[in-house]
């Protein structure tokens, strides 16, 4: 029996899908809802859903990262959007995404079963459900999106962007691993591995090199002391700083500065 997950914030919404859809009809039952994507991604955990209904639009909820989220650590997890959002391009990146359907509240008995119907499809296709009633396993090496192989990759893709976005977007002041992964509804471990694989670094030296991208800029400035450049953009002393301004671009900071206003 297909397990399915429903995220909303309006419980009228959560109570009509619960009880006003014959579940049964596709093998399948209810085993989790919630009203926020942060409650979503621990239930998921908890429950492993084989299909889901997402609101995207719900209070201090980036949609798509929570699609990206879901979708690079459960790539055979189904998901139909069902929302009052009406953008297209918004629909264009969930559908790239790896969402089965983008359905427009309200929306009619017929699209929902519809929409069930074509999960359903795709979960056969993968053979997700075997004898013991398997769940969607985290990162399976079987059971590849049949139509769509990509679909892991432009999530993960997805998931990277966002994490760097958010670091030159804070990179000014402590800044942590976890903090970013929240952001991005991964664990650590999995924001961790992803910004490996996608850019041979780790979250420090992706942070180191935001940091000291902005200190070139900022050296420029003969006005501005070293110290005051290494706080600027967030390192907590002038040796730290120095360390790894010379480690990424093979000489200090103030030879580095010389020969940028042709002092050297």
């Amino acid at each position: 029996m297909y397990r399915v997950m429903i995220v909303d914030d309006e419980p009228i919404i959560v109570e009509g899908l619960c009880r006003g859809i014959a579940w049964e009809n596709w093998d399948c039952r209810v085993a989790a809802t919630a009203g926020d994507g942060r409650k979503a991604r621990q239930l998921i955990e908890e429950h492993r859903p084989h299909m889901m209904f997402l609101d995207i639009c719900m209070p201090e909820m980036d949609g798509l990262s929570l699609i990206a989220a879901i979708k690079s650590e459960y790539e055979d997890l189904e998901i139909s959007i069902l929302t009052g959002y009406r953008d297209f391009d918004y629909a264009r990146q969930a559908i790239w995404l790896g969402v089965s359907r983008f359905l427009l509240k309200p929306s009619n008995m017929e699209e929902l079963e519809e929409a069930i119907e074509k999960m359903c499809a795709n979960l056969k296709k993968k053979h997700i459900l075997g004898e013991d009633g398997e769940s969607p396993g985290r990162e399976r090496a079987t059971g590849k999106d049949i139509e769509n192989p990509g679909r892991e990759n432009a999530a993960s893709s997805f998931l990277v962007k966002t994490a760097m976005d958010y670091i030159r977007e804070n990179y000014t002041r402590k800044l942590t691993l976890t903090e970013v992964a929240e952001k991005a509804y991964v664990s650590q471990w999995h924001l961790s591995k992803l910004l490996n694989r996608h850019t041979g670094q780790s979250f420090s030296e992706l942070l180191n090199r935001v940091r000291i991208e902005r200190a070139r800029e900022l050296l420029y400035n003969p006005a501005l002391r070293i110290g005051d450049i290494a706080e600027a953009v967030g390192f907590l002393d002038v040796a730290h700083f120095s360390r790894v301004f010379k480690k990424q671009e093979g000489i200090s900071a103030n030879e580095y500065r010389n020969r940028v206003l042709g002092r050297g």
